[in-house]
């Protein structure tokens, strides 16, 4: 059958490990943030750095951190980047298995303090369906009696073995912004890297691909028609945090994302799921 079982990391988080016939996976309850998952017969489907240490207060530097309330700056420039979700601590909620299949929920109690930043009445979880292939949603429920906005992201980082080796497909007709400029129409369907590449996409189809030397990986969201498309390159790889002067080279970002023209609007008591679907084709 396999199991779902708490432990706690060397340097004191704790995590969720899972041992199934048809995958392993790890999921720290600091930011709901998985950090591992590998398909049984087959690689792994998430990259972290080896320069992260799994610090208290850090979001990983890999895997699928979540983006929440906003993705990337706030309006106000003293408000934490990618928002505060990433770096607090989730509750496990719920554990399911079925057919060797694993469901995960995860809620976040907004506290007191993070109130300053999210002061509206909202409820938020991250639900995991784990097989031979990860789904992470994105939950948003509004209870107050007035309309919330956010913008969010599930900023997902896969192992891609050789960024100069690497095609991104699936693009062809959406829109993209980058460095604060555009949009500019997607002529072509797929996607090169020879330097820093920070794009947001609208518009964008539902599937994108990833050509690697070790396969393909498919990548695919639900409400959702933005997606973000990263690789820092040289010179600000040797800027990141918890990221080694080389990392560049084996990974890339494309994150489920609802932003810009796409963000989520929330009449009061609606609700709405980002999803993000991968998996090795």
């Amino acid at each position: 059958m396999g199991s779902v079982t708490t432990k706690k990391h060397e340097n004191g988080l704790d995590y969720v490990d899972v041992n199934t016939p048809l995958c392993k996976a790890r999921i720290f309850l600091q930011g709901a943030q998985i950090d591992y998952f590998e398909p049984v017969g087959q690689k792994p489907l998430l990259w972290v750095s080896s320069a992260d240490d799994y610090q208290p207060g850090n979001g990983i530097r890999g895997g699928i951190p979540v983006c929440w309330p906003w993705f990337g700056m706030s309006d106000n420039p003293d408000f934490p980047q990618h928002g505060f979700a990433r770096t607090r601590i989730w509750s496990l909620e719920s554990v399911k298995m079925h057919d060797q299949v694993v469901d995960l929920k995860f809620s976040l109690n907004i506290s007191e303090e993070d109130k300053q930043y999210w002061p509206h009445d909202t409820e938020v979880a991250v639900l995991m369906t784990l097989s031979d292939t990860l789904s992470v949603s994105l939950v948003n429920t509004n209870h107050s009696d007035y309309e919330v906005s956010l913008t969010q992201a599930l900023h997902t980082y896969f192992p891609i073995e050789d960024i100069h080796q690497l095609k991104a497909t699936g693009f062809s007709g959406a829109k993209y912004i980058e460095f604060g400029e555009g949009p500019f129409p997607q002529q072509q369907d797929d996607v090169d890297f020879t330097k820093e590449t920070d794009r947001v996409y609208t518009e964008l189809a539902e599937v994108q691909q990833l050509h690697t030397p070790n396969g393909i990986i498919e990548v695919k969201r639900e409400h959702s028609s933005s997606a973000v498309l990263w690789n820092p390159w040289i010179d600000k790889s040797t800027r990141l945090s918890r990221f080694n002067s080389d990392d560049y080279l084996t990974m890339v970002c494309l994150e489920a994302a609802n932003v810009l023209e796409d963000k989520v609007v929330l009449a009061p008591n609606e609700s709405h799921t980002l999803t993000t679907h991968i998996r090795w084709k």
